[in-house]
């Protein structure tokens, strides 16, 4: 045995999430039949991105991206699959980047200007929310927090103006359906003590050092 120290390999780093131009998710209530839906997407039509899984309350996602035929046309091979388990879907066909660095892990900076707060029962409508506030306001996107931890629900944190993450909010307000909406709120002038929480992280759990569910 050699008496040389052993130097490990860190591993390569995550390749980044590239989704150009089109988005669509799939989100079902069994898993069984996510698993059947993404394989009739995959077998309709050729994607560059393809991500599934499940995620709590034991819900399947398909996340997709590529040209904008071949996304629809795989959405299309879905949605036909299994309707009856189908919680709710998007279609983006020319998603804002920012929302895809959001997807990916990437974090915004909470200034002391207000914070705009989107809370959605699903993880599509709270995609849609962020796509719809970042191309039509003046808003930048602090975060995107989807399903696992929060019983499959979404959040979506907006920074900005006052004016213009409520002008952001109300365009979400409209576009959204009722079944889609939890909560949304615009806090003004956001105290430096909440700005700290929340740049670090939205888990409670994260500050306690539970281990993630």
């Amino acid at each position: 045995m050699s008496d040389q120290p052993q130097i490990s390999t860190p591993p390569p780093p995550k390749p980044a999430l590239v989704i150009d131009p089109a988005l669509a998710l799939l989100e079902f209530s069994s898993i069984a039949a996510g698993v059947q839906a993404g394989d009739a997407m995959v077998k309709r039509a050729t994607l560059e991105v393809i991500h599934a899984g499940t995620v709590q309350p034991g819900r399947y996602l398909i996340l997709i991206g590529g040209t904008v035929a071949e996304v629809e046309e795989a959405l299309k091979a879905g949605k036909e699959t299994a309707p009856d388990a189908l919680l709710d879907h998007l279609f983006l066909p020319g998603v804002h980047g920012d929302v895809v660095k959001s997807l990916a892990g990437g974090r915004g900076s909470v200034g002391s200007e207000a914070l705009g707060i989107v809370e959605t029962a699903t993880v599509s409508a709270a995609i849609q929310a962020a796509d719809c506030g970042v191309k039509g306001a003046e808003v930048k996107l602090l975060e995107i927090r989807l399903a696992d931890g929060l019983h499959g629900k979404g959040i979506v944190f907006f920074t900005g103006k006052v004016s213009d993450t409520e002008a952001a909010l109300e365009l979400i307000d409209k576009v959204l359906t009722p079944a889609q909406k939890v909560r949304s709120v615009v806090i003004a002038q956001l105290h430096d003590e909440m700005a700290r929480i929340l740049q670090s992280g939205t888990r409670f759990g994260s500050r306690l050092g539970w281990e993630q569910a």
